[in-house]
């Protein structure tokens, strides 16, 4: 069957290369002939990371190149959107795939919905509100990350809702847990727009730090919401041939969140990194964080400065709860999170969307 995969990004991009590209070799193997037409280049994100903002000739370019990959939509037996075909416009393709008879799926690891029906401009709230609902309602299936996500399609009125969580490779994480750090060694990785919710926790870090020895590592983003001019933090640069490394030299990882519409959205996928490494977890109780951690048995949940701190103490000084933690955290990967058990499931979406 042959496939167009509509991507938001190339393989930089996070929400790309997990919802879609990882599961493409399996894919293929399966008998899918898949073409990649990302939205935007690369070089795109490397200029936003590299704190240059977001360029209105990149976006100018990726509705050229979407335009241009929608005029061969007919030589396909299915469209796999990331989404949606086209950003801050209506739902005009998506709507004429299905009435042309061209079948789409559709999907979502964030509440991209909430970026139209509750932007601050009236404006766009009238014209676009209801745009991802369209969308959702004329595909053969929404693939959801979450269960907020599945709720919304369902609501919209999608002729299908797939749960299928975001997901690891475990091939690219190691079986065996690391030793301890010297320091004690509280982990983050994320992006330099997600490393807002860390300002979350100076506060708690402070006091932390202020009784204990502790290193703070930050991956992925200069912290520049973490004001705690007396921490040992250690900052470093992403990359998906090092995140896996980095991420075992950490004793415990973090996800905070703000409890809002947007956060609620996310599928946890810090947290099932940290777990693919055997890492106990702390972590926001927001969006699928709720599904994915099971408190106390692989991991806790902190709603509070006191429940933050309470939980950060619990694991520096015990040492075995860490491990024991950790092993559950691992064992609910293998059995949920990982592509080894989600990539049959995306075979079979495909499969059913285009009638085979």
């Amino acid at each position: 069957m042959k496939v167009l995969l509509l991507s938001r990004y190339g393989q930089l991009g996070a929400s790309s290369r997990l919802r879609s590209y990882q599961y493409l070799p399996y894919l293929e193997s399966q008998g899918f002939r898949i073409t990649v037409a990302p939205f935007f280049k690369d070089e795109y994100l490397e200029r936003f990371y590299a704190g240059h903002g977001k360029s209105l000739l990149y976006s100018f370019d990726g509705y050229t190149r979407r335009i241009a990959s929608l005029m061969g939509l007919r030589a396909y037996g299915l469209i796999w959107i990331e989404a949606e075909a086209l950003p801050w416009l209506p739902a005009w393709i998506e709507t004429a795939m299905a009435r042309a008879g061209i079948p789409y799926v559709v999907d979502y690891d964030d509440a991209i919905f909430h970026r139209y029906d509750r932007h601050a401009n009236p404006v766009i709230r009238k014209i676009l509100g209801d745009k991802i609902d369209r969308v959702m309602r004329h595909s053969k299936a929404v693939i959801a990350g979450s269960e907020y996500l599945a709720e919304r399609a369902t609501k919209a009125g999608a002729a299908r809702v797939a749960l299928i969580p975001t997901s690891i490779d475990l091939n690219r994480y190691p079986q065996n847990p690391t030793e301890p750090n010297d320091i004690f060694t509280i982990g983050w990785i994320g992006s330099p727009t997600t490393a807002q919710y860390l300002r979350n926790l100076n506060a708690v870090l402070s006091a932390i730090a202020r009784n204990h020895p502790v290193r703070i590592k930050v991956v992925g983003a200069e912290a520049a919401h973490l004001r705690l001019p007396d921490v040992d933090i250690e900052y470093r640069d992403w990359s998906e041939q090092t995140e896996v490394d980095e991420i075992r030299r950490f004793d415990i990882g973090i996800m905070p969140l703000s409890d809002t519409p947007w956060e609620r959205g996310k599928c946890g996928y810090k947290l099932i990194q940290y777990m693919g490494c055997h890492k106990s977890v702390v972590a926001s109780p927001v969006g699928a964080n709720l599904r994915i951690v099971e408190h106390g048995v692989n991991g806790f949940l902190a709603s509070t400065e006191s429940e933050w701190r309470a939980a950060l103490l619990e694991l520096l000084h015990n040492a075995d709860l860490r491990i024991r933690l950790g092993q559950a955290g691992r064992a609910t990967v293998e059995r949920e999170y990982c592509t080894a058990v989600n990539g049959p499931k995306m075979a079979r979406i495909l499969s059913e969307a285009c009638g085979q």
